[in-house]
């Protein structure tokens, strides 16, 4: 997507918009700074991420747990002695936990577990009336990735791991990066607990990708492999698909606010900001049918962002990616939501269930007296890893589905053979596979 390295703006018209609003995926958008470039010459001599992705996989796939010790100090410049976070950890972090998290965080879980656990028993009970033919089952193993480092995001743990949990997946693994410590944060490492993940591993970026992938003497090779993470993150998955598969691939978070004359603009201000701190490449859109409303928020914007801890990040993201955006009607912001495929869609409208058919493409959409993203983000239930950069128009958020396959069961018997056998004989030969038309036709001889 191109934007113009502008304040946040106001953009009055519906095709000025929509040309604005104009997609271009997913990592080749990516741009890394020079601080980046220069540590990347000196890791991997190269200047290209994509380069340095390939270089660590192909390490960690030949050279195992040697490569992800190296590339940890390398990279997170943190010497390790263990890979795998032992229970006493886990114990101690238990310990560490203020109660009012620790409340917080069970509450999120069982939100998570009951959402899930209803759209499993809603898929097992609709599999079962329409498909005998097909029998589900869990994957086997699957690799949760965490962003960490600098910051934790518990709540990206149980989001993740709990539906997988519920899909019956039997082993659940979660890697994530130290801390300059050393160590996996408390919060963390709490949250895995709490969705009864197997095995934790401190590892992080490209190396715990290809780990997953590929196993190692310690990291177990996966069928599956999900979680957000940095460009090297994205990259990396995008490069092992085929040898694993993966839940796609997230870009920076972004949201669409519709919103009449009828709300608040400081609420919208406060949505924009929730959604702009999260990195400077977050994309943050209001879309609405009231020029009033779009100078009031632009203004509350400009209030509300002076308090901020994280101003810099979140002045940098709406310079970038930050747009007011003014059309005649709400339908005419429905069509440019529609046309973006948001990742978060707010819609601050009166009446606004009405309008609830009419949205075709988003990761989840948020209504009621009180919308507001955060909610989905930590408490709701649904989880919170969804289609981004416009996937939305394909792909849905992560539920029990990412983590149940498929098998098909035909059952040949002489009454189908009799009735469709002849016709699978034609087909075959008009595709000039004369082997598939005789392994039919001998059966059909055989049983005259």
């Amino acid at each position: 997507m191109q934007w113009e390295q502008t304040k946040l703006r106001i953009i009055d018209g519906f095709k000025e918009a929509k040309a604005i609003l104009s997609r271009q995926l997913a990592t080749e958008e990516y741009k890394v700074s020079k601080v980046l470039q220069d540590k990347l010459v000196q890791i991997f001599e190269t200047k290209e991420p994509e380069e340095a992705v390939k270089q660590i996989i192909r390490e960690v796939h030949m050279r195992g747990d040697t490569a992800l010790f190296d590339y940890t100090l390398k990279v997170d410049g943190v010497r390790l002695d263990s890979l795998e976070v032992n229970r006493r950890q886990v114990e101690e972090a238990l310990a560490q936990v203020d109660s009012r998290l620790m409340n917080a965080l069970k509450l999120a879980a069982e939100k998570i577990y009951l959402f899930h656990e209803k759209q499993y028993q809603v898929l097992k009970g609709g599999l079962k009336k329409i498909a005998s033919n097909t029998i589900m089952r869990p994957l086997e193993r699957v690799g949760i990735y965490a962003p960490g480092g600098i910051a934790s995001y518990p709540s990206t743990v149980l989001m993740t791991a709990i539906p997988a949990k519920i899909a019956g997946v039997k082993q659940l693994f979660l890697v994530t990066p130290p801390g300059k410590d050393g160590k996996v944060p408390a919060e963390t490492l709490v949250a895995a607990d709490m969705a009864r993940i197997d095995r934790i591993f401190c590892i992080g970026g490209a190396q715990a990708i290809a780990a997953l992938a590929y196993g190692t003497q310690t990291v177990p090779k996966v069928d599956k492999i999900c979680g957000p993470g940095n460009i090297f993150v994205v990259m990396a998955k995008k490069l092992v698909f085929g040898s694993v598969d993966i839940d796609g691939l997230q870009g920076p978070s972004e949201v669409v606010i519709i919103a009449d004359e009828m709300a608040d603009p400081a609420n919208c201000a406060a949505e924009i900001l929730a959604q702009a701190e999260h990195d400077s490449l977050a994309s943050s859109i209001l879309i609405t049918d009231s020029f009033e409303l779009a100078s009031n928020v632009k203004r509350e914007v400009q209030k509300q962002l002076v308090l901020m801890k994280r101003r810099v990040i979140a002045e940098e993201s709406l310079k970038k990616r930050g747009i007011i955006i003014v059309v005649s009607s709400i339908d005419k912001a429905i069509e440019l939501s529609n046309s973006y495929a948001p990742e978060h869609l707010c819609l601050d409208l009166r009446k606004a269930e009405a309008y609830i058919d009419k949205i075709i493409n988003a990761g989840c959409v948020f209504l009621g007296d009180e919308p507001t993203v955060v909610m989905g983000d930590y408490i709701a239930g649904p989880s919170h890893a969804l289609p981004t950069g416009g996937t939305a128009r394909f792909s849905s958020p992560l539920n029990v589905t990412d983590f149940i396959k498929y098998t098909n069961i035909v059952n040949v018997d002489r009454t189908s053979l009799q009735e469709l056998g002849q016709a699978a004989i034609t087909i075959a030969l008009t595709e000039g596979l004369e082997a598939h038309a005789q392994a039919v036709e001998k059966r059909l001889n055989k049983n005259k």
